[in-house]
């Protein structure tokens, strides 16, 4: 009788993880596919953006090429659920990083040709790499939490053992700005 009672209460705890750590590790891994949909979608804009550019500033090609460069880069490289680790996130995280400082500084040339930032054309365009941004930045804060979710099943106690017991999977890496540094700094503002 002890025993049917210490196996039927070591079932009821193992049980609370059976289905909820599979699933989460799913949410985890679409949240990871819908980071790669966003920075293809941004990457996806670039093109036409530099397009647009090129037509009133031939001459600032070296900013129009680190654009196109950091997006060859940066669009080259995906995600993988299967294979993700913290050097993976690292290196995904630098090459979009690059490809955000690249923008930057195609935005501040184009400061430079005010006929240009009339141009209804370029300001859809802006409008849309300014959605992106955000669209990226929504993916990675559901990412941030989702994996947070996922870590917390697989190493808080009772869902824990089951994963010990059951699945033994690890940690996910949570999402780290490889310019966190940088972006602690107000930008300045020069009128």
């Amino acid at each position: 009788m002890k025993k049917i009672l210490i196996i039927a209460f070591a079932l009821q705890f193992t049980a609370c993880g059976i289905q909820s750590i599979p699933q989460a590790k799913n949410e985890t891994e679409a949240k990871v596919a819908e980071i790669n949909n966003q920075y293809k979608r941004r990457a996806d804009l670039i093109p036409n953006l530099v397009k647009v550019v090129k037509s009133y500033a031939e001459h600032e090609k070296e900013t129009l090429e680190a654009v196109v460069n950091a997006r060859a880069k940066a669009s080259s490289m995906n995600l993988n659920a299967d294979n993700l680790n913290a050097k993976n996130l690292q290196a995904f995280n630098k090459a979009q990083s690059q490809l955000s400082g690249a923008l930057s500084r195609l935005l501040v040339t184009v400061e430079r040709y005010p006929e240009l930032k009339s141009n209804q054309n370029f300001r859809d365009l802006q409008a849309q790499l300014e959605g992106s941004e955000n669209r990226i930045a929504v993916a990675r804060n559901r990412y941030i939490e989702s994996v947070k979710q996922f870590n917390n099943l697989v190493t808080v106690p009772p869902t824990s053992w089951t994963n010990s017991l059951v699945y033994k999977f690890d940690k996910m890496p949570q999402w780290e700005d490889p310019n966190e540094e940088q972006n602690k700094q107000a930008p300045e503002i020069d009128l």
